[in-house]
């Protein structure tokens, strides 16, 4: 049977052999150098993203909701009693607020769209009198509405993961301030209620019931990665993209041959294009799977306008990472930037340590917060940070991005003059030797003197005009020899256009043979 890989055994040579025992070497000496940085690094990145998430319940009590109680009766009490058996440093802080500052409920619903609190829970005005009316008389009991009572207004789109966990905690709290008004007001209630109305034991045995404002209800399962994968595979994607442009580029020479400015050009039309078209792709997806999300076509237009320009971005930045560091750390620096985008954005900075504060000069935890205040309609004022600082990476990127075209063009062509020079030696070398070799070859046949002499005289020529001629064709020979040097310098140029010719031609072939670009990261 015809072996699958008849040469692979072949020119083998032995482990005792000297030039590989140094390459082995060499090879084992690089792997644990690279092996131990690559572990030192993903141990720094696991340590980064985990500390981000340490003791994250513990942070619980930096989300701030306003309380305003518009009733000033025994609804409040109630709450503010609970509150006080809930407090702790894993439950958030309820800060309340006089009615004097918002004079209705209005106004706490545009403090939550500005982001002053992550959320607002009110007593509406006169809910202890309904109440204490319901329990007593049958007519008031039968118009008790207990979803008058007590209102919670959020917005889901805003870290939608974080908010949920804010919410069952708002329900806890609702849950205890039910237990604390039977406490409170028990005895006298029991002592007031209308037994025979099955209303009125219907409102005392279920007083309120949490009503809520969501300023943009987002429950599709989806939600969960948008701040996660989505950002993750975008960047990915960039960065396979960039690779890919980066081996064409080197696959046919083009930094060598055309102008720095067209290149430049070039590159970002078509790098603009591509994340055009992985920008609709994403967003689209991300509409396609919306699963009932209340957003309209304006809103889809300007998620995909934004992600396109993050998108764009990151091409750039990741373009500059290539172009300066060593090629062997540049998916290092992939690695370390997908993670440090990420994290940025995992949970709000107010359930993180104050280190990871610095993640608000990151582009992921910009573009994020622009998707939540599209999304809820401009309830997460943040454009006057957030569009500064993706345009402070769109434009330093760029310029940056543009220098290290001119820097490849430039080692490009001082490596073509590298590879000439080393091409015209060799070749001049060789005709040299060719030269010397051809010069002290012997006439292929010696004649006897006397024979030469006869067969060179004609019959009308005299001995001393052959001398003469003899004598002229030596120094005719010897100045052809010497006259070899400066035909020799022209024949090692015309070989080396020659052979550059050929490379053309060859490179030309493989542009129009090939199958698939080369893959790249300088």
């Amino acid at each position: 049977m015809k072996p699958l890989y008849p040469k692979a055994k072949e020119r083998r040579v032995s482990l005792s052999d000297s030039g590989l025992r140094k390459s082995r070497f060499a090879v084992l000496r690089t792997a644990t150098v690279f092996g131990v940085i690559l572990t030192l690094l993903f141990l720094s990145l696991f340590s980064y993203i985990f500390g981000s998430l340490y003791q994250l319940n513990d942070h619980f009590h930096h989300l701030n909701v306003a309380f305003v109680d518009y009733d000033g009766g025994v609804v409040g009490d109630a709450v503010r009693q609970a509150y006080d058996g809930l407090r702790a440093d894993t439950f958030f802080t309820l800060s309340e607020q006089s009615p004097a500052d918002y004079s209705q409920p209005q106004d706490l619903r545009s403090a939550v769209c500005d982001i002053d609190y992550w959320g607002a829970l009110y007593i509406s005005a006169g809910a202890s009198d309904r109440l204490a009316a319901a329990l007593s008389d049958a007519d008031s009991a039968s118009s008790y509405n207990n979803r008058d009572v007590l209102t919670w207004i959020w917005n889901q789109a805003r870290y939608p993961t974080t908010i949920d966990s804010l919410d069952r905690q708002v329900r806890t709290l609702v849950e205890a301030a039910r237990v604390a008004y039977v406490r409170i007001n028990g005895t006298g209630a029991v002592q007031s209620l209308d037994t025979s109305s099955p209303a009125a034991v219907a409102a005392y045995s279920n007083p309120w019931q949490l009503a809520q404002d969501n300023l943009q209800p987002t429950a599709q399962g989806s939600r969960l990665i948008y701040n996660t994968l989505v950002i993750i595979l975008i960047l990915i994607q960039e960065f396979f993209f960039l690779a890919t442009v980066n081996g064409l580029y080197g696959q046919f020479g083009l930094f060598g041959r055309v102008k720095p400015l067209r290149m430049i050009f070039f590159r970002f039309l078509i790098s603009a294009l591509y994340t055009l078209a992985g920008s609709i792709c994403a967003i689209g997806a991300v509409w396609a799977f919306r699963s009932g999300w209340e957003v309209n076509g304006n809103q889809w237009a300007l998620s995909w306008i934004t992600m396109w320009l993050f998108a764009h971005l990151n091409f750039l930045t990741l373009d500059v990472v290539a172009v300066w560091l060593p090629q062997p750390y540049v998916p290092m620096a992939l690695i370390s930037w997908v993670v440090l985008n990420v994290a940025s954005i995992l949970v709000p900075f107010e359930l993180s340590p104050a280190l990871y504060k610095w993640g608000y000069a990151l582009p992921a935890h910009a573009v994020y917060n622009i998707f939540i205040d599209i999304w809820s309609g401009g309830c997460n004022p943040q454009l006057n940070y957030a569009l500064p600082v993706l345009f402070a990476y769109e434009l330093s990127s760029g310029i940056l991005s543009a220098l290290g075209v001119y820097r490849r063009a430039h080692y490009a062509v001082v490596a073509a003059e590298r590879e000439e020079k080393s091409w015209q030696e060799k070749i001049a070398t060789a005709v040299a030797e060719c030269t010397r070799t051809t010069s002290r070859v012997p006439a292929p046949l010696a004649l006897s003197p006397t024979q030469s002499k006869e067969s060179r005289i004609a019959p009308d020529e005299d001995v001393d005009d052959f001398d003469a001629g003899e004598g002229e064709g030596r120094r005719a020979s010897s100045s052809s020899v010497e006259e070899g040097v400066p035909d020799r310098a022209e024949l090692t140029g015309r070989l080396w256009r020659a052979t550059s010719q050929m490379n053309i031609e060859q490179a030309s072939a493989r542009r129009k043979e090939s199958i698939g670009p080369a893959f790249t990261l300088r």
